[in-house]
C-alpha cells in the first residue's frame, strides 16, 4: 500500500493505493477514504500534457516536473505531494525562473520588478485556451526581470519572469 498527503491550495488529501498493477490500467484509490477508479498517463515526461481518468471523467493536465504545481482547465493549483511512508521532506525549489505553463496571452502583470513576492503568490494572469489562468512564484524573493508585458503572446516555455 502506498500513502500520499496531497495538498492542492491549502486542501489537504490522505490518498491510498493498494495495487499499482491493475491489467486494465484502473487501479483503486482512496482519497480520504472514499474508493475512486483512476487510470493516469505515465509521468516520464512531466512537461508535456497529461491525462487522468477518475471514475469516468477525463482530465488534461500539465504537471511541474517539480510536483510543485498543477494545470487543469480550472488554472494552475499549487500542490504539495507528500509520501507517509518516507520521513524525508522535500526541499524548497530553488529556480527562480517562471515560464510559461502553457502558450497563451498575457492578460495582466500584477508585480513590478523589485517587488517582494511570496511563494505561491500570482505574478501574471495569462489566458489560454478562453481560460485565465493565474501564475504563481515558485518561491520567495524580489522579482528580478519581468519579460513580457500586458497584451503579449507566449509560447511554451517563454521566460516570463525571475525571482531573486
Amino acid at each position: 500500500m502506498h500513502k500520499l498527503q496531497i495538498t492542492i491550495d491549502g486542501a489537504e488529501f490522505t490518498v491510498e493505493v493498494d495495487d499499482l498493477s491493475a491489467t486494465d490500467g484502473f487501479v483503486t484509490a482512496k482519497v480520504n477514504g472514499v474508493p475512486l477508479r483512476v487510470a493516469a498517463s505515465s509521468l516520464s515526461t512531466p512537461e508535456s500534457i497529461q491525462w487522468a481518468v477518475v471514475d469516468t471523467r477525463a482530465y488534461e493536465l500539465q504537471i511541474d516536473h517539480e510536483l510543485r504545481w498543477i494545470q487543469s482547465w480550472r488554472g494552475r493549483h499549487q500542490i504539495d505531494v507528500r509520501d507517509l511512508d518516507v520521513r524525508v521532506a522535500r526541499p524548497v525549489s530553488t529556480d527562480a525562473r517562471i515560464k510559461t505553463p502553457i502558450p497563451g496571452i498575457v492578460v495582466r502583470v500584477l508585480v513590478e520588478v523589485g517587488q517582494e513576492v511570496e511563494a505561491g503568490q500570482p505574478v501574471l494572469v495569462l489566458e489560454a485556451m478562453k481560460m485565465e489562468n493565474e501564475i504563481r512564484a515558485a518561491r520567495a524573493g524580489r522579482v528580478a526581470s519581468l519579460s513580457v508585458r500586458a497584451g503579449q503572446s507566449v509560447r511554451l516555455h517563454d521566460l516570463l519572469a525571475e525571482i531573486a
